[in-house]
Parts: structure tokens; sequence; C-alpha cells
């Protein structure tokens, strides 16, 4: 096992202590971020699908928000400068939030009203109903418009949060857990090893202790038969037995 292949410290219990935990955080950082990844694509296919309806009935309401502005034309003139001339402000304005989808945060864009309609009484000479069916058209056509940029925005976030979140999983998955995995039985190895020269050490201690002590027993044994006791050895700490020294 070469080292670039594990993270390179000292064989220990601590080191292995350590890695079995460094694998148990990577194993449930790995399980959540796989989670989020299936809540996230779970809410990215929800959002595509809002989409393609929102652009089919997009195209049904721009259609007939133009045909109400032809008939509209058609029957009290051209009234684009006049419209043009008195705008002071916009009436529909928009908002927006932020939507939480597993630590995401998604824009989404709200259009609503402020302030009364200035052109409520527009139509009172001719043409009235044909302009109140324009403006609530393209009011509607407003609101879905802001509902589809919404919608698209929180598409390519969503999809951006995707591709960084399967970046990190297939790191953690391919890279960080083979790492450390390679790592622990690295450790495992040398502590068996170390495991192994410790009994060798220890048998091998008390092989010799053995050897050592039938060597003094042999011994022991043929100075008994030489009529050698040394059993009653002189005590040098005693000096009741000392000659006197004379100088």
């Amino acid at each position: 096992m070469s080292g670039k292949d594990r993270i390179p410290l000292f064989p220990s219990r601590g080191a292995q202590t350590q890695m079995k935990a460094r694998l148990k955080g990577a194993q449930t950082g790995h399980s959540l971020l796989k989670k989020k990844a299936d809540a996230l694509q779970l809410r990215l296919r929800l959002v595509l699908s809002k989409i393609i309806d929102t652009k089919v009935l997009m195209g049904d309401v721009m259609k007939e928000a133009a045909f109400s502005l032809a008939e509209a034309k058609f029957t009290t003139g051209d009234f684009n400068q006049v419209v043009l001339q008195n705008v002071t402000k916009a009436q529909i304005k928009v908002r927006s939030r932020k939507d939480n989808v597993a630590g995401v945060h998604l824009p989404v864009f709200e259009s609503y009203q402020d302030g009364a309609d200035t052109y409520e009484l527009a139509g009172l000479a001719r043409g009235g109903q044909q302009l109140a069916k324009l403006k609530k058209n393209y009011q509607k056509a407003v609101a879905l418009l802001v509902d589809l940029a919404s919608l698209q925005t929180s598409f390519i976030t969503l999809d951006e949060a995707i591709k960084v979140t399967n970046r990190r999983v297939n790191a953690i998955e391919h890279v960080i857990i083979p790492r450390i995995e390679r790592t622990l039985s690295y450790i495992i190895s040398e502590l068996d090893e170390y495991e192994r020269e410790e009994f060798y050490r220890l048998k091998k201690i008390q092989n010799k202790k053995k050897r050592m002590k039938q060597e003094a027993e042999i011994e022991k044994a043929i100075r008994k038969a030489k009529g050698i006791n040394f059993d009653h050895a002189a005590n040098i700490l005693e000096d009741n037995e000392d000659e006197d020294l004379l100088f």
C-alpha cells in the first residue's frame, strides 16, 4: 500500500479510534448528502413539470391576449399613445421571497397589484367591454410570466445545487471513504504485527528465563554433588566474625 492511498499517520490505538470516528462521520455525511440530492432531484422534476404546463398555458393566454388587443383596437381605435402618456407608475409589481429545499434557497417571485386601476373608467365612450377583457387577459399573462420566471430561476438554482451535491457525494464515496478504509486497514495490520512481535518477544523472554532456571538448578545440583554449599554464605554486612585490622 503506497503512502498516497492512505492518510499519513503513526499506527496506534488512538489513531485507530480517530479513523473509526472519521469513517463513521464520512458515512453519515454521505448518507445525508445522498438524501439531499434525492430531495433536490424530486423538486427539480416537480419544477420541470410545472414549467412545461405553464409554457403550454402561456401560449393559449398570450394568443387570447393578442386577439383581445386586436378586438379592442378595432372597436376603440389606436389608444397606445394615450396609455403611454398617462402612465405614472406600475400597477402590477413583483416581490420575491426565499423557499428552502434541503438547505438550498430558491427564489420565488410573486406578482401583486399596487394601487387602484388608473383606467377603470376607460371605455365609457365606446369599447369598454373589450378594454376590460383586454386588461384582464394581459394581467393573467403578466402573472403567468412572473410564475414562469420564478420556475425557471428555481430550475437553474436546483440544477446547479444538484451538480455540486453529486460531486460531493462522489468525492466522499470514491475518494474519502476508501482512503480512510485503507488507512484503517493499514493501522490494524500494523497493530497486529506489533502484537505478534510482542508475543514473540515475551515468548523468547519466557523461554530464556526457563532455560536460566534450569541451568541454575543443574549448577546447584553439581555443586551439591561436589559438596559445595552456598546456602549459608557469609553476610558482608555482619561484622561479628571480621578480624581486627591493625594500622
